[in-house]
């Protein structure tokens, strides 16, 4: 056995672009040949991810930076392998660049102003969105390199993109093209596409959108021709987007949801069968939870009352919290409503006892100013409620919940409305607007793919607003009608308005991963 882990520890680390010494191979092969063929590729992945994270100077590995490796994985494996849920701020997401170079995410050092001082924070966050899509529309079937010596009929299935700068150095007739950039509107009424290399006029008078929502701000794939330094686009799509799992099997263990651990939960054997042995755990999921409104208070009482003899594992209650968003009694009211939550739940012990309370903030809940990410709501509303519900957890929006292996992504936004309001087109078919929606955000891998202007964000924190890879859940908290969709593994649902659509709700059963319409009648 020894023999083949050996080879196999030093093919591993040579796929990575590092060579180990005699020591650290000796050390490793020790430590590892106990292992199984499948735990041996587990723990080499993490092992060298630990090796990647120390300050090397050179690619070379010696036993000691091979022993603290191993040592923090044991740690990791002890610590974070046993807790059934994480809840992750928008602010604690971990932050990674993707590297052209090295054709690796690379973790980001230091902390991020959340206010930059500098100019090009702005242009770094498109810059990296087109990274990160470049790379991924790379390794698709359809636009990977055709690998020599292949069969000739599979060149010519495959389909490259040029930059834009091709087109602008380019005199003569270029035939069809397809470039990947990004839609802006420099000049009002006039599109453009535009990449790190250069901007060109684009003309959409003759387009053939493919399935999505087109706003501006998105990165497309757009085939056409150049003619007289105007891109005549005859088709337009979205970058293909990927299941999770083809993301994870290429970039290895990496946590980009975030968390304590810094590998990926998805393996753990201890969380899977954590998960399959609470196959009655269940999520309820609610929006526009009004609770300055008596009549919520009574749907709620009676929500409370029907769980409280088998308690959910998890309550979601997203903004807004009050009917009106401003005015001078806006803050006595709030204080009065969290009060009143908290008494009306400390009625149901059961729930006290056994099932966690998140809160999401809305637009228009307390905070300062409507900028995404928002940090949860200020702790002198919040104490109110955790003095008496010691298991309720205030949140961003978004936020991250990690149960066991699964990543869920809840984010309180009428998303629905500004993507349909500022897209270039809109299916002719609305009930698949839902669907088109969700297609969007998976291809653009960003939780709120719209101009600025539209919904402004922090430049520092466009890394918490990331989709990517992609969850095993998307809570898109709207007001907009409920609805139900998935597509690459990743399920996408909206609660709708508690408060104005008839006391609707969602419950989501982790074990068999199904989502449930629920509703409290009269």
């Amino acid at each position: 056995m020894a023999p083949s882990v050996r080879s196999k520890i030093v093919y591993v680390f040579k796929l990575h672009g590092l060579s180990l010494k005699t020591d650290a191979t000796k050390f490793l092969t020790e430590v590892l040949s106990p292992l199984t063929e499948v735990e041996l590729e587990d723990w080499l992945d993490k092992i060298v991810e630990g090796v990647q994270k120390q300050p090397l100077s050179s690619s070379l590995i010696d036993r000691d930076i091979a022993e603290q490796a191993v040592q923090e994985c044991s740690q990791r494996s002890e610590d974070d392998d046993d807790k059934a849920f994480t809840f992750i701020d928008a602010f604690d997401v971990p932050r990674f660049t993707f590297s052209v170079e090295r054709k690796k995410f690379l973790p980001s050092s230091g902390s991020v102003a959340l206010h930059s001082k500098n100019p090009n924070s702005k242009p770094e966050v498109f810059r990296e969105r087109y990274n990160i899509l470049h790379q991924r529309t790379m390794r698709h079937e359809l636009f990977s390199p055709v690998v020599e010596g292949a069969n000739p009929g599979q060149a010519a299935e495959k389909f490259t993109f040029k930059p834009v700068e091709f087109l602008l150095g380019s005199t003569a007739n270029l035939g069809q093209l397809i470039v990947l950039g990004m839609m802006t509107q420099i000049k009002e009424g006039k599109y453009f596409l535009e990449d790190p290399t250069g901007v060109v006029e684009m003309d959409l008078k003759q387009a053939n959108f493919h399935t999505g929502l087109y706003a501006e701000n998105c990165f497309v794939l757009a085939e056409g021709t150049y003619e007289d330094g105007v891109f005549h686009v005859k088709a337009l799509g979205f970058p293909p987007a990927e299941p999770g799992s083809v993301t994870r099997s290429h970039f290895g263990s990496i946590n980009f949801f975030g968390g304590p651990s810094s590998t990926s939960l998805k393996a753990s054997a201890k969380l899977k069968a954590l998960e399959r042995e609470n196959n009655d755990a269940m999520f309820v999921i609610l929006s526009d939870v009004w609770l300055d409104q008596p009549r919520v208070l009574e749907k709620l009482r009676a929500l409370f009352s029907g769980y409280s003899a088998v308690p959910p594992a998890l309550f979601i209650f997203c903004g807004n919290f009050t009917s009106e968003p401003h005015g001078p009694t806006h803050y006595h009211t709030l204080k009065q409503s969290f009060q009143a939550f908290a008494k009306m739940v400390s009625d149901f012990p059961p729930l006290i006892e056994n099932s966690r309370f998140v809160f999401v903030p809305g637009s228009q809940d307390p905070g300062p100013g409507n900028i995404l990410p928002r940090p949860p709501i200020p702790s002198v509303f919040s104490a109110l409620v955790t003095d008496k519900i010691p298991l309720s957890i205030f949140a961003s929006n978004p936020c991250r919940i990690q149960y066991c292996t699964q990543e869920i992504i809840v984010f309180r936004e009428d998303l629905m409305n500004k993507m349909c309001r500022n897209s270039r087109n809109l299916p002719k078919d609305l009930k698949d607007i839902p669907v088109q929606l969700m297609k969007t955000i998976l291809a653009q891998a960003h939780l709120c793919p719209i101009p600025p202007h539209v919904r402004p964000m922090y430049w520092t924190q466009d890394h918490s607003l990331r989709v990517y890879p992609v969850p095993d859940l998307m809570i898109l908290a709207d007001k907009y009608d409920p609805y139900t969709c998935s597509s690459l593994d990743c399920m996408c649902t909206n609660p709708s308005s508690f408060a104005r659509n008839e006391f609707a709700f969602k419950v989501y059963w982790p074990s068999t991963r199904e989502l449930e319409d629920c509703k409290i009648t009269d």
